[in-house]
């Protein structure tokens, strides 16, 4: 954020906070008066500044604002109203606004549903749709999320492979010390039955409750069914369990270890989403490994659907180091990605430089410490289509300055596309603002990044969606982390021959996600959807 703008927020803050008052001379200047109420007429092709609209709330909040402990301020207003600062702040700032439908509003039942209208139609050379993260969700689970972490559930992570039937949903981590793990959930655990409902249910009340049961309201219990295989002797096993959503600390960062393994250090990380609570120990783990003078990295971005893109320039960092970077200070050094926005907003481009500081979330503002690097100039990193947006900006950024990124695993999501979060009036809305581009100005993945082998690759480094790897399915029979979970044991076996597995065929993982055919059931929104976005740090233009 510039300082212009930095002022002109705390000016419109300053003049919001403002209210009338009693006494004064008779040369005291009389009060403005109220605004009125913006006009609820739509009319087609035309928009006025989203600003006029801006908190005028159908049920508007009292009290404070537990993000500033100042007063909301939502105004009296109407869902028009709502949907007009949508219609005008979507056409503001949309990436493809030229692209953009505009109905009026006022022939959709809900807010909701007309935000939803409000993206484009198109789609990326493969069929996908290419706005495929248009989301929302209430202000106070992104206040959880955003400060802590905390999110409604039972702390399990689900794989969902077939979204129709036959229906195929496992369990694919847990995070620590959550209903999930204390349930005794294990990764590959398959669910066949949600409160009576059989898991392949087609009917629409049946396909309800596996909805509800999956994405769960605070304080509501389900009752699951789950078969659990032994691969050792074959015997299936199949189990209840009841569980209740808590408001669930994520563990963004998981079974950080170091091995010595045919005669390398081999530093290995599951990473899971990029947010703030994962700054600290992500940076321990880091330290662990510059301690440990690692000789390679395995870095497991498998189901990390993204998140800050602050935090991925300071991962970016801590892998590379600053021989690689030649970052010391937030804004100096190589760049990690540039930012894009659309036409009417190219004056706000920005580059974003590799972190080497750590942030202080609570304050938003850049410290002194020094973040820590085993200064490495290869990295593998473990992918399925669950691999999305801050995680693909990883593997972007670094070829962008020739660290060389070995992709074992499957295609990734494709989504080189960011936002920031737009509250009003307690609801978070996240429309796709910018594109990404790395240091050699390539961003073009909308359809993933894929794992090829390297006699294969014939792309330029840092300037091609293919990488050089290996194909490998996700292994469900092993514990994520372990040496004979496929994709580490290819990882560790492409270190030694510089070859793929004999066999590496991908059978699907979640790229049926984005397939909706028949009655499919909903995607959770947490952490795939969760996406890149940015959040201003004080006194910089951007998060860098």
């Amino acid at each position: 954020m510039s300082n212009l703008h930095l002022a002109a927020l705390l000016l419109s803050i300053l003049l919001a906070g403002c209210g009338g008052g009693g006494g004064g001379n008779d040369n005291s200047p009389s009060l403005d008066p109220q605004p009125t109420t913006p006009s609820e007429i739509w009319s087609a092709g035309v928009f006025p500044a989203s600003s006029q609209y801006k908190d005028y709330c159908a049920n508007p909040r009292q009290g404070l604002d537990p993000q500033d402990n100042e007063p909301y301020s939502d105004k009296v207003g109407s869902a028009m109203l709502e949907k007009l600062w949508l219609r005008s702040f979507s056409h503001e700032t949309y990436l493809w606004y030229d692209e953009l439908p505009d109905p009026n509003p006022s022939t959709f039942d809900s807010i909701a549903a007309y935000f939803n209208a409000l993206k484009t139609s198109a789609t990326t050379p493969s069929g996908k749709a290419k706005d495929d993260f248009h989301f929302s969700e209430s202000y106070e689970d992104y206040i959880k999320e955003a400060q802590s972490g905390v999110v409604a559930g039972y702390g399990v992570r689900w794989a969902i492979i077939n979204r129709t039937p036959p229906r195929l949903i496992r369990v694919a981590y847990t995070q620590d010390n959550s209903p999930a793990e204390l349930a005794g959930l294990q990764r590959g655990d398959e669910l066949v039955e949600v409160d009576g409902v059989d898991i392949d249910a087609t009917d629409s009340a049946s396909v309800a409750t596996i909805n509800a049961a999956l994405q769960p309201e605070l304080g509501t219990t389900h009752t699951f069914t789950f078969v659990r295989t032994n691969s050792q002797t074959s015997t299936v096993e199949q189990y209840d369990v009841s569980l209740t959503a808590q408001d669930i600390e994520t563990t963004p960062v998981q079974n950080v270890h170091v091995q010595t393994i045919n005669g390398r250090k081999v530093g290995y990380v599951q990473f899971n989403q990029f947010i703030s609570a994962g700054q600290r120990p992500l940076i321990n783990a880091f330290q662990m490994f510059e301690n440990s003078d690692i000789d390679e990295l395995v870095l497991d971005l498998r189901y990390n659907g993204g998140g800050l893109v602050s935090m991925a320039a300071q991962l970016g960092y801590m892998i590379a180091g600053s021989a690689n970077t030649l970052a010391t200070t937030p804004d100096t050094g190589r760049v990690f990605s540039q930012t894009i926005y659309n036409d009417k907003r190219s004056a706000e481009n920005y580059d974003v430089k590799f972190s080497a500081r750590a942030i202080d979330w609570s304050e938003r503002v850049y410290t002194d410490e020094v973040l820590p690097s085993p200064e490495l100039s290869r990295v593998y990193i473990l992918t399925t289509a669950g691999t999305c947006s801050a995680s693909e900006l990883i593997i972007n950024g670094l070829q962008g300055i020739d660290v060389e990124v070995v992709l074992i695993g499957d295609q990734t999501c494709g989504k080189p596309f960011g936002f920031a979060p737009a509250p009003n009036c307690g609801e978070v809305y996240y429309t796709i603002q910018f594109k990404n581009e790395n240091a050699k100005g390539f961003g073009s993945y909308a359809d993933g990044f894929t794992p090829v082998s390297a006699a294969q690759n014939n792309g330029e480094l840092g300037l091609t969606s293919q990488v050089s790897g290996c194909l490998v399915a996700d292994d469900f029979e092993h514990s994520l982390g372990a040496a004979n979970e496929a994709l580490f044991s290819a990882a560790l076996n492409y270190m030694d021959t510089g070859e793929c597995p004999p066999v590496s065929q991908p059978r699907p993982t979640q790229a049926s996600e984005y397939i909706l055919q028949g009655p499919a059931i909903s995607v959770p929104s947490h952490p795939l959807r969760g996406g890149m976005h940015i959040i201003p740090l004080k006194g910089m233009k951007n998060e860098q």
